[in-house]
């Protein structure tokens, strides 16, 4: 089976946000299972990545992430990674490299300004959006020439509002740091809401001034034949989950 690849016009340089299909992988993780952490056959992982890398045009050691921790630390890369350092952003302006981040629910960012030549990517689940790894990857962005409002920024497959349950607990952390944040949650069932993470992305993509910013409008939860999702996952009581991978190059 052929890799599937969405794009978005807004990032005229080399990217993807690749589904799960057309990956070796099997079981629980059938199709692209991009996760090193997952306890999925290493050596299937690595099958996936190369696909992954060679429908990037680079080699599969130019295909480069991060140990994601749910921070809000970009890193800037030049040359292949020896070592994934924990953060959950990458940006560069090295051509022939591809920075990469995984996810499973969680926003996968891929930013660009293509007048300087330099490119993002940011994992960004609610804690590192809240704590800024959006903004902290523009500003590494920016330290590279760029210049934020000549930044494109796409949010790619993610979970979408409507299955994105969460507590009082949850709301009350986004509360404290802004009150106009409520915005962005409404009522589920009893003290339960739901949270809207591409609402919020699209909105500090804005606040921080880039140029364009967009979603894709796909929802990982709500399409298990194109997506790997952690909630879904779980309320299935399945054993693990798969990471779906999107990437960008120069």
């Amino acid at each position: 089976m052929t890799l599937e690849i969405l794009t978005s016009d807004a990032l005229p340089v080399k990217h993807g946000f690749f589904t799960r299909k057309g990956g070796a992988s099997s079981g629980v993780f059938a199709g692209l299972n991009c996760g090193q952490g997952s306890t999925d056959q290493s050596e299937i992982v690595a099958i996936n990545r190369t696909r992954v890398a060679e429908a990037m045009g680079v080699l599969p050691e130019h295909l480069v992430g991060v140990h994601q921790v749910h921070s809000a630390t970009a890193v800037t890369v030049d040359a292949p990674l020896t070592e994934k350092p924990r953060a959950d952003a990458l940006v560069t302006r090295t051509p022939g490299i591809a920075l990469s981040v995984l996810t499973a629910d969680c926003q996968p960012v891929l930013f660009a300004d293509a007048q300087a030549g330099v490119i993002g990517a940011a994992h960004a689940g609610w804690r590192g959006a809240l704590d800024g790894v959006l903004d902290a990857t523009i500003d590494a962005m920016e330290a590279l020439g760029a210049r934020r409002d000549h930044i494109n920024a796409v949010i790619g497959p993610a979970i979408s509002q409507r299955a994105y349950e969460v507590g009082p607990e949850f709301l009350d952390s986004f509360m404290a740091e802004d009150p106009e944040y409520a915005r962005y949650f409404i009522n589920g069932n009893g003290d339960r809401m739901l949270f809207d993470l591409p609402g919020f992305g699209l909105n500090r993509l804005r606040a921080a001034g880039v140029g364009h910013a967009e979603w894709t409008r796909h929802c990982t939860f709500s399409d298990p034949d194109r997506f790997y999702s952690y909630r879904r996952t779980t309320h299935a009581k399945e054993a693990d989950y798969g990471r779906l991978i999107a990437a960008i190059s120069l």
